[in-house]
């Protein structure tokens, strides 16, 4: 005769800390979303009601914002216009800040640490002093006008090239030393090793390049003067006006627009964000 024995799984105790913590999660997490749902919701409204009652929901849903943006705007224009910029931004800077990052991590070369010490202390210049040098030197090489005044500045970022380096640091020396070894150059071992391994750390600087550029107001305003050339941004700009509420509907519903983007890449790459940071903090 057999007799079953059953095991019974041990309940896992609801604390009070655990109650906490997740309430603050939670609060946090309405916070974070409901500036994108007040947006969103007033993207479906009139004009009229946006200024009655803003943060309530729409009696009925209106696409008037949508179709003014459509109507006055040439929306595809801009949207290229602006991919092509935050793309090529992203692109560059994401693979020349990998270089100069695995330059500094895998290396070495007289003086390495005292230059990216250098660098380092460059971010603490305020970015604003250098907006009146860089026009300068944009108008006198002839780029005013024309998309390389964005694009060019913008293909290196000092905070770029410190999170890949510091990412790279985590990798094994070993692994390259056995690579040169093996006959492989630098470029070689950059390409096949090494950039395979930091896949979120290219990951986190292109989300947050790609943020920079798609939100950069100040740059397209400065350097792009002809409408062809507007982006997004500009686009927005279009629909100031003096009257209170003017043009309401259509300003909340291109900024659905522009925001959607960003959203859609985050959401495709967050993963990634999160192992990089997480590798990084691991690793001071």
């Amino acid at each position: 005769m057999t007799t079953l024995t059953t095991t019974s799984k041990p309940v896992r105790r609801i604390t009070l800390s655990t109650v906490l913590l997740y309430a603050a999660l939670c609060i946090g997490a309405v916070v974070v979303i409901y500036p994108f749902f007040y947006m969103v919701i007033n993207s479906l409204k009139t004009g009229r009601e946006i200024l009655n009652s803003p943060a309530a929901l729409p009696t009925s849903v209106s696409l008037a914002g949508y179709q003014g943006v459509f109507d006055k705007l040439n929306v595809l224009r801009m949207f290229l216009n602006s991919v092509f910029l935050a793309g090529s931004i992203t692109l560059l800077n994401t693979f020349l800040s990998a270089l100069a990052g695995y330059a500094f991590a895998k290396i070495p070369f007289p003086g390495r640490n005292q230059i990216f010490g250098f660098m380092l202390m460059t971010m603490m210049i305020p970015s604003v002093l250098f907006l009146i040098p860089t026009y300068v030197l944009m108008y006198n090489i002839g780029w005013v006008g024309n998309f390389a005044a964005l694009i060019v500045p913008s293909a290196v970022s000092v905070f770029n090239i410190f999170l890949i380096r510091q990412f790279m640091t985590g990798i094994p020396n070993e692994l390259v030393e056995a690579a040169r070894i093996d006959g492989a150059g630098e470029i070689s071992i950059f390409l096949r090793v090494i950039l395979p391994l930091v896949r979120p750390a290219l990951a986190t600087v292109a989300i947050l390049t790609f943020m920079g550029s798609w939100n950069d107001f100040f740059g397209p305003l400065l350097y792009l003067n002809r409408p062809e050339q507007w982006t997004l941004q500009l686009g927005l700009l279009q629909f100031r006006g003096t009257v209170p509420g003017e043009n309401a509907e259509q300003i909340w519903a291109l900024t659905t627009l522009i925001t959607l983007p960003i959203v859609v890449v985050y959401v495709f790459l967050q993963e990634q964000f999160v192992k990089a940071f997480a590798n990084v903090s691991l690793s001071k």
